[in-house]
């Protein structure tokens, strides 16, 4: 042991670390991609997932970008970190930024897998070795769904100088599925796409341990009911946190869903820290809760709610139409668009038509008028002498029936239907775009003058002509 003690690790020498290291004041091992350790272990997928940072640059710098963690400098990967002179936590991951022989940045990693947990006992007490540390980052990774990486599955309080993010597997496993999409992110290396391609194998294989959010928490299936019963509900019910929190993950689950599926990331609603209280105050006052995802390029986000009395769920997109149309041009140019995703999708079109509604949005009106699809037709009549039509929504309605109280059919039938809405409608539609102006021809009298003069259109605001116009002879 060498005469001094582990104090620091941001600001240490690299080689002063190095010497703790071999003295076994500190105690790690370097990350392995082929880890000597039984599969499913959740030291050999902390292994796997440090060692896949470290070889797959798209990979990393995503990952690195989302915990704020410094790309510039040697980066180094270790499982199993022991301090012993602060602690006798054994951390399962740390990385460590080398810039110019000091360790400048450093992340703490805590991995769970299988129906394992993250502990707060743990958590709190990486926290404080961190905090000794002066390590600004612990990131937690298991089979938990949250809203955003920013929230922990834990209520724990956490030092102002240290961020604490997590990640479930299911979001990571789709991070790399994204690279191997032809898009602007890909993978650029060959070789790296193969690592990739193999290491989510073994991620997706259920002998790793990782699964995905099929299953709602026990509250979700007691709220369900209680509301179904007409029994009253108080808002500091426990199992009334537990079924908001469920659908804040199944949220989540459904954006990682379309994610794989479109290539691109999709993202949940985002969460304040006074979202689980409102949506818990809702639940009691209406019996619903909303939320929805955001597809990048799409006419629009995906509304989704949730009516727990009616055992009902719907999903809407907005549309603009053409504004500077009459309402029935406007009813007219909706019903191509509707025309168009029965042609290109018919099947699913024909399936699903009957819970299909089309609502106007009309200009001071207190509601929406609102019509199914298959009566569309008629709308011409209805709206013919309202005011304007300011925008359009097409609106999925399902009843899930006592399927909407099961805690894993709810799942099933609500990740069918999104998929779906998108294949079937959202996919397809387009907003009205104004038209951009254009320049309009004036008639001018000619006037006598020796000064330049710049003439404009005062209509669109354009500079037509500039002259030196000169008395004629």
């Amino acid at each position: 042991m060498i005469n001094k003690n582990v104090t620091k690790l941001i600001g240490l020498k690299k080689e002063l670390f190095d010497e703790f290291v071999l003295s076994g004041q500190i105690q790690l091992q370097p990350a392995r991609l082929i880890p000597t350790l039984k599969t499913g272990d959740e030291m050999a997928l902390t292994s796997i997932f440090l060692s896949t940072l470290k070889l797959v640059k798209e990979f990393r710098d995503t990952f690195f970008k989302e915990i704020k963690l410094s790309r510039s400098g040697k980066i180094y990967f270790y499982t199993e970190a022991t301090f012993s002179d602060l602690s006798k936590s054994r951390i399962d991951g740390l990385i460590i930024v080398v810039t110019k022989g000091k360790i400048t940045d450093a992340v703490f990693l805590e991995m769970k897998n299988g129906n394992n947990c993250i502990n707060q006992e743990q958590i709190e007490s990486y926290l404080d070795l961190a905090k000794k540390l002066k390590i600004d980052k612990l990131v937690t990774v298991s089979n938990e769904f949250v809203a955003d990486s920013s929230h922990s599955p834990l209520k724990i309080k956490v030092p102002k100088s240290i961020s604490l993010l997590h990640f479930s597997w299911t979001y990571l496993i789709t991070i790399g599925q994204l690279l191997l999409f032809k898009n602007e992110t890909n993978i650029e290396d060959k070789d790296q796409v193969e690592i990739m391609k193999e290491v989510l194998f073994y991620f997706e294989s259920p002998l790793s341990g990782i699964k995905g959010h099929n299953k709602m928490k026990p509250g979700w299936k007691e709220l369900a009911e209680n509301i179904h019963a007409q029994k009253p509900l108080k808002t500091n019910d426990d199992y009334i946190e537990d079924a908001v929190m469920s659908w804040y993950q199944e949220e989540k689950n459904m954006s990682l869903l379309l994610s794989r599926k479109l290539g691109v990331l999709v993202k949940p609603f985002s969460k304040s820290k006074d979202s689980v209280k409102e949506d818990i105050r809702k639940i009691v006052k209406d019996n619903i809760i909303t939320g929805g995802v955001s597809v990048k390029n799409a006419v629009s986000d995906i509304k989704i709610k949730l009516e727990f009395d009616k055992r009902v769920v719907s999903m809407a997109i907005k549309i603009t139409p053409p504004l500077n149309k009459g309402n029935i041009a406007k009813t007219t140019w909706i019903a191509k668009q509707l025309e168009n995703c029965k042609r290109k999708s018919e099947n699913l079109f024909t399936k699903h038509s009957k819970d299909i509604w089309l609502e106007a949005n009309i200009k001071f009106a207190k509601e929406n008028m609102k019509i199914r699809i298959s009566n569309l037709t008629e709308f011409s009549e209805l709206i013919k002498d309202r005011n304007d039509i300011q925008a359009f929504q097409i609106v999925i309605i399902k009843s899930f029936g006592a399927n909407f109280t099961s805690t894993k059919k709810f799942i099933d039938l609500i990740e069918q239907m999104v998929l779906d809405y998108y294949e079937c409608i959202v996919q397809h539609m387009t907003n009205w775009k104004k038209p951009a102006p254009k320049i309009v021809e004036v008639k001018r009298e000619v006037f006598q003058s020796s000064i330049p003069v710049v003439v404009r259109d005062e209509e669109v605001g354009k500079i037509e002509k500039v002259g030196d116009w000169s008395e004629e002879e």
